[in-house]
């Protein structure tokens, strides 16, 4: 019998950069996405529920823990990627509800003819800007809104806002949770700013991120949450506590601390988060 050929590498140009599918050597049909060299996405098209990236463990733990075990979701995503999440959620949790937003068609192009999804899963993507996504949606539709937006390396300007939180409040529904992947580092300006503008509509924040990250010693994923109802804190602490790299879940008083005098960003000074250093998320 014949052998399935090897897989190769896809490059093409997309509108923020060039994208690259790298094949894992390892998995017969696991992806690599990278775009100008950052790795955005993996997604293993056998196994849906197996999670390279720390950050995205963290963001599937929150997922996990939003409703009890295989009950459907209703989430809209804002940023595709290589549809890692949205894959994932369908195996999980079946008959879920995705609506996927995208602004970079030539990404979603590339992501939807390469690594297709299954049919019946209920996920839709859409090419369109996040804001513009999340000030058309229907109020009190979602359960979780699940963002992480990169323009190139950075999360732009018009996502950090407190008019860009409030727009993600009407959409979620009173028990819902908002969760983005976000990037900083000591003194953590951007991040406490964010935590600033969820805490004026948000009454229970936390923040999930490596103890390495949180204590300022290096440049790295935190990941933040916020909702109206109370968020299963100790849940998510062991979940995270016992990934390959465990992670910690910030909340309450040292959270606060964190915020300190940090004040809300309204758009007219809204800036996009900071650029990482050489080499913090690239690969090789």
């Amino acid at each position: 019998m014949d052998q399935a050929p090897e897989p190769i590498p896809v490059t093409r140009t997309v509108d923020c950069g060039t994208a690259k599918l790298l094949p894992d050597v390892d998995r017969p049909r696991a992806w690599l996405l990278t775009v100008d060299g950052a790795p955005q996405s993996y997604v293993d098209l056998d196994a849906p529920t197996h999670l390279e990236f720390e950050y995205v463990r963290r963001l599937a733990h929150v997922l996990d823990e939003a409703a009890a075990p295989e009950r459907p979701l209703d989430v809209l995503h804002l940023g595709g990627g290589a549809l890692t999440l949205p894959r994932y959620l369908a195996a999980t949790r079946p008959r879920s509800r995705q609506d996927v937003i995208e602004a970079d068609r030539g990404l979603l192009a590339l992501v939807t003819e390469e690594l297709p999804l299954p049919g019946d899963c209920g996920i839709a993507v859409r090419a369109l800007d996040a804001r513009t996504a999340l000030e058309t949606a229907p109020e009190n539709s979602a359960d979780v809104i699940v963002a992480d937006v990169f323009g190139g390396s950075r999360v732009p300007a018009h996502l950090t806002s407190v008019e860009y939180v409030r727009a993600a409040a009407r959409v979620l529904r009173p028990d819902g949770c908002y969760a983005a992947n976000l990037a900083d580092s000591a003194p953590f300006g951007f991040l406490r700013g964010q935590l600033a503008n969820f805490a004026t509509v948000f009454e229970h924040l936390a923040l999930i991120a490596e103890p390495s990250v949180l204590r300022g010693r290096r440049f790295g994923n935190a990941v933040l949450l916020a909702s109206r109802a109370e968020l299963p804190i100790a849940a998510l602490a062991r979940r995270v506590a016992g990934d390959v790299f465990p992670a910690r879940v910030e909340h309450g008083a040292p959270l606060r601390r964190l915020i300190a005098d940090a004040v809300p960003v309204c758009d007219a000074e809204a800036v996009a988060s900071p650029v990482p250093p050489d080499g913090a998320f690239s690969v090789g």
